[in-house]
């Protein structure tokens, strides 16, 4: 290829890359569902978007890393201390059950299918475990489905990434075995591929460990410091045993979110962007790599195993999972209904195919275009189709607002109590010490971690949150953490009012939806509470109380609407009043 056209290849796939996913924000469907047929129609109609050609032999490893990066990260979403109640017994059961039976399920129906070998058909059945965040993450936002069902298909999605992610690689290294002349040379070089992983994964945690501890990194270093580590140990744990670095990858990522003596910066915006990136990238050239000619004997095979999975197999693990549980029928059938495939399942096939195919595995070289199909069919199905199955299943989440109070003043407190008495789920989060104190005295919820790092992350306590009110006593950071946040949340990010005569770093450049009215600031309100102004909950039809300001207004159904600088909300008979009563 010339330079022009290695600059046209790299320049339309990070523009279908991007642009992809840009396209399935605006219509609000998963991004897979663009990204592949974009790929693969480029990759079908130019000759310049052919990754094999622009980075020849660079192609494999950069995968390869790619998906270290994606299920480092899969891997730092995942704090075991978060997952507990009672769809703990769900989840684990979706993953030490449910993926071995989907594993070994679609395996036994891909040998005859697909025209496999055992070693092909097994591998395939590994790969395509995988469902992902990314995925589910989307759908759920479309769906809006009961808190519940929620919860436990983001943990399912977001352990089955690095799970999936390990049994790919375990899965492939004992087929690769089978393939040496002897037996033992087999079994030896399973164990030193999956010795030289979890080696990596230790050595790793302890650099990072070493550089948190040590060299104590500001947020943005800290962040890099963690890529290039990723990187580095997963490129040496390759060069010692081919893919062994995707073991050390997410044993990395889970020993950085489960111990707490590594202390890593809770700034991950940049790694978010980049993980977004590298999705959009590999999806774009994985897909390109596809020739409409290698679909021409797999395509329908592969649609009837992608019907197999998600009519037979997802529905039985499903009952096998949710068996003796509280969970309602209706509950199981949406989570039988729940399974679309991701990037890791594409990735890890793009990674494995290669090498096996080298090894004449019989059908090595259908399981990239399988998966392919399997993720195209299965994204599209649920995507098109989980809205009406949950409204059919009566499992949408109901109207009720689950409002994130910021802060941990005392008015704060009295404000969330108040809302709760009014039958509203009420979720808090503050950074200090003693303002945490103070909300569980009340008996408030708190929400664990760090705000700005664990708002959106997979698992986080966040879930379901309809809106955030950002009531902290400093204006600048009411500002900050608002410009952040919006976009970020399904619901819309409020913050109280500075001061008139604030004079913040940040505040006179802030927008957004601004609380109450002018004569309301964050210290009015907090200088009115302690002064004896109290909050209370009034029934719209009762009187008022004379020289009461309203802050609220609590709908039928806990609806929560609340008063801004552009004017106060429409009172019906049947609502509710929050108001901020006189002082003594």
């Amino acid at each position: 290829m010339t330079t022009d056209d290695v600059f046209l290849g790299v320049g339309l796939l990070v523009v279908l890359a991007v642009g992809s996913q840009l396209l399935a924000g605006v219509l609000r469907i998963p991004a897979l569902i663009v990204l592949l047929p974009a790929g693969f129609a480029a990759g079908a109609l130019t000759d310049v978007v052919d990754p094999r050609q622009l980075l020849g032999t660079a192609f494999s490893p950069l995968v390869s890393l790619g998906v270290a990066v994606i299920l480092y990260d899969a891997g730092l979403g995942l704090d075991l201390g978060r997952l507990k109640g009672h769809n703990r017994r769900v989840v684990s059961r979706l993953i030490w059950l449910g993926v071995p039976v989907t594993c070994l399920l679609a395996a036994v129906l891909a040998v005859p299918l697909l025209d496999m070998s055992r070693g092909a058909a097994i591998t395939l059945g590994a790969v395509l475990v995988v469902s992902g965040p990314t995925v589910v993450g989307p759908l759920l936002a479309l769906v809006r489905p009961a808190d519940r069902l929620r919860h436990i298909l983001v943990w399912e999605g977001s352990l089955i990434d690095p799970v999936g992610g390990i049994l790919g690689a375990l899965v492939f290294r004992a087929v690769d075995a089978s393939t040496q002349p002897t037996a033992s040379r087999g079994v030896l070089h399973f164990l030193a591929s999956l010795g030289t992983g979890v080696a990596g994964g230790v050595a790793g945690a302890a650099v990072l460990w070493a550089v948190f501890r040590l060299a104590r990194p500001g947020e943005v270093l800290g962040t890099t410091a963690q890529l290039a580590v990723v990187i580095g140990v997963a490129a040496a744990c390759d060069v010692v045993q081919d893919d062994s670095g995707l073991i050390a990858a997410v044993l990395m990522g889970l020993a950085v979110a489960n111990l707490a003596r590594i202390d890593v910066p809770v700034r991950r915006t940049f790694f978010e962007t980049l993980v977004s990136l590298v999705i959009g990238l590999l999806f774009t050239s994985i897909s390109a790599t596809i020739s409409p000619a290698s679909l021409r004997h797999v395509g329908l095979p592969a649609l009837g195993l992608a019907a197999f999975l998600v009519v037979v197999v997802r529905p039985l693990v499903v009952a096998l999972c949710t068996a003796r549980t509280d969970l309602s029928r209706a509950e199981r059938g949406f989570l039988g209904w729940m399974a679309p495939r991701g990037i890791v399942a594409a990735a890890t096939a793009s990674t494995f195919t290669s090498a096996l195919v080298a090894r004449h595995v019989g059908g090595a070289a259908r399981i990239l275009p399988a998966t392919f199909v399997v993720i195209v069919a299965t994204v599209t199905l649920y995507g098109l189709t989980a809205a009406p199955v949950a409204r059919l299943l009566r499992v949408v989440r109901p109207s009720r607002s689950r409002p994130l109070l910021v802060g941990g003043d005392p008015w704060v407190v009295d404000l969330a109590a108040t809302l709760r008495s009014t039958g509203m789920e009420v979720l808090m989060w503050a950074g200090r010490h003693e303002q945490r104190e103070r909300i569980e005295r009340a008996g408030l919820e708190l929400a664990p971690g760090e705000m700005l790092a664990d708002a959106t992350g997979p698992g986080a306590a966040w879930e379901g949150v309809t809106g955030v009110y950002l009531l902290t006593g400093e204006d600048d950071f009411n500002v900050l953490a608002s410009t952040i946040l919006r976009g970020g949340v399904e619901g819309p990010v409020y913050r109280v009012g500075p001061a008139a005569d604030s004079r913040g770093v940040v505040v006179p450049y802030g927008d957004g939806e601004v609380l109450f009215g002018p004569r309301l600031s964050g210290r009015a309100l907090a200088r009115r509470h302690h002064d004896g102004a109290g909050i209370v909950a009034v029934p719209a039809r009762e009187p008022v109380p004379s020289g009461s300001d309203l802050l609220f207004v609590v709908r039928p159904g806990h609806r929560l609407e609340p008063v801004t600088q552009g004017g106060p909300p429409h009172v019906g008979p049947q609502d509710t009043l929050v108001l901020l009563t006189p002082g003594r």
